[in-house]
């Protein structure tokens, strides 16, 4: 999917058949979130795909929403999943052939679609552009493939909008800061209404959705994998990373802690 920084695991130059488990599980936990669902359901709405239309998912992953898209093309129409990594388009369609549904799989780059001019009528892409370097170019991929009258929900993360509560300012920043340079275009969320208008398309709509984790709950692999290179880096001491940890376990223990990042997207229309 382009060029990466070497953290997104989720990227085509540092696919690893090991990690496939850990990836497939990430996915999942973010598909039960329930702010992932209203986005998502807030797309599709936009979307509003049709029987006999043609449905693209860039960035397929397991496959859930190229197999609800094919849900609503229905068999007249046509819904494949466009996914780089070959772990994941086997699990998408082995998935997609447990539910019966007509979605297919290929593999395939953002900044390259397999995908003639003017192809399709759909087009899902949700948290890819986070993971480009030079996602103006997936942009204008996405404008290309469209047909005259075509639509886009476009989904990403914004990681600037990291919040975690409570700890010491300073620490906190240190670690939202480390948020921020494990993508390889961070700031992704804000710009896409600006990409998609730049690739000739007419904005529809816009929406958020804060993703705000179990306030009772700690999601230790990410805050440790961020304390533990913020003292590394030698931006924070060990002493520091363990009061945060402690103010973290003890917030959560009485219900208390805030962790959230915001997602947007933006529903968008080639001109006829």
């Amino acid at each position: 999917m382009g060029e990466s920084r070497p953290t997104s695991a989720f990227h085509s130059d540092n696919m690893d058949a090991s990690h496939t488990d850990r990836l497939i599980e990430a996915l999942d936990t973010q598909a039960a979130s329930a702010g992932v669902r209203r986005l998502r359901d807030w797309g599709h709405q936009g979307l509003a795909a049709q029987p006999g239309e043609r449905a693209l998912d860039i960035g397929s992953g397991t496959g859930s929403e190229i197999r609800a898209l094919a849900a609503a093309v229905t068999s007249s129409g046509y819904a494949v999943g466009v996914e780089p990594n070959p772990g994941l388009r086997e699990t998408a369609r082995q998935r997609a052939a447990d539910a019966g549904s007509v979605a297919r799989f290929v593999g395939g780059d953002a900044l390259a679609l397999p995908v003639d001019d003017a192809d399709i009528d759909v087009v899902w892409c949700e948290r890819v552009f986070q993971h480009l370097a030079e996602s103006d170019r997936a942009a204008e991929e996405i404008a290309r493939v469209l047909r005259p009258g075509g639509r886009v929900a476009l989904l990403d993360t914004d990681w600037a909008t990291t919040i975690l509560y409570p700890g010491e300012p300073e620490v906190v920043a240190v670690l939202t800061g480390g948020a921020l340079s494990a993508a390889a275009n961070p700031h992704a969320g804000r710009k896409l209404v600006g990409q998609l208008a730049a690739a000739g398309l007419e904005i529809d709509d816009l929406g958020s959705q804060a993703l705000i984790q179990d306030p009772g709950k700690v999601t230790w692999p990410l805050v440790r994998m961020l304390g533990e290179k913020a003292v590394q880096s030698a931006l924070i001491t060990e002493q520091q990373r363990d009061r945060l940890y402690a103010d973290l376990t003890a917030a959560a223990e009485r219900g208390g802690l805030h962790m959230s990042v915001t997602m947007f997207g933006v529903i968008a229309r080639k001109p006829r």
